[in-house]
């Protein structure tokens, strides 16, 4: 493994308010941005791109889209002008062939889901990046092939960062007072933990196969907030280190969880 290989993350974003908060979630985003190796540029994945195909940001300076309602102005105010990478866009369509990429030259740019977090990690917002989506129409075995993909960027300077939340369900969420997690939440919470690891065939991965947990369904209602950290975990040589940096379920059913892959 080369020695300036770049670490691979999963970030639990949450709540948008994150970015305005100091918590132990921003703290940990903070340190993540403070201690580990400077990237030349990010590759980020986030559950809000959900898309029918798949398409990458290629434009030189994405728009910073507050894709939320309802909280305070200075959230709106707050913006990351992070600057794009029309190559690195365009590195990806060549890694990821033969799947058809769509190079987006002004529709996207980088949502809540992906600034929302890099905006604490690397606040100067002086580090290129681009935002890839994530292709509504296939199955979950097939966006941790995509991360096996992606792999090799790591190995050229370039984190991915992948932003979502293994246990997402707003229906049920503990909105006001009580916010103990419900039973179903931790189980799941705890099962997607204890298989970050796993070696196998991709189809067989229980991560792949997450719906089959009894908990499954209710954690993530829809896959977008999931599908993410098979990105991450596909980027996995099988060697590395996975670590946790921060986790904690919110509002009962919101789950923080953070992944790190390498050191």
């Amino acid at each position: 493994m080369s020695a300036s290989r770049m670490p691979a993350l999963f970030l639990g974003h949450g709540s948008p308010m994150n970015v305005l908060e100091d918590n132990i979630y921003t703290r940990a985003w903070h340190q993540l941005g403070e201690t580990l190796p400077r990237p030349k540029a990010i590759v980020v994945v986030s559950a809000h791109w959900f898309t029918r195909g798949t398409g990458v940001t290629a434009m030189d300076a994405p728009k910073t889209i507050h894709d939320f309602g309802g909280f305070p102005q200075a959230l709106y105010d707050t913006h990351y002008p992070a600057p794009g990478s029309p190559a690195l866009a365009q590195r990806l369509v060549e890694l990821l062939s033969p799947v058809p990429v769509a190079l987006d030259k002004e529709a996207w740019g980088f949502d809540h889901g992906s600034w929302g977090v890099l905006i604490k990690m690397y606040p100067q917002a002086d580090i290129p990046m681009v935002q890839l989506s994530i292709d509504s129409t296939k199955p979950a075995a097939w966006h941790l092939e995509m991360g096996r993909r992606l792999a090799s960027l790591r190995d050229e300077g370039v984190m991915l960062v992948a932003s979502g939340n293994v246990v997402h369900n707003l229906r049920t969420a503990r909105w006001h007072g009580e916010s103990t997690p419900y039973p179903w939440a931790v189980s799941f919470n705890e099962f997607v933990k204890s298989n970050l690891t796993w070696q196998g065939p991709s189809e067989e991965h229980p991560l792949v196969n997450y719906m089959a947990h009894e908990g499954g369904s209710l954690s993530n209602p829809t896959p977008d907030h999931f599908l993410p950290l098979l990105y991450v975990l596909g980027a996995w040589d099988g060697e590395e280190k996975i670590s946790v940096p921060v986790e904690g379920i919110e509002m009962g059913s919101i789950s923080m969880l953070s992944v790190q892959v390498g050191e």
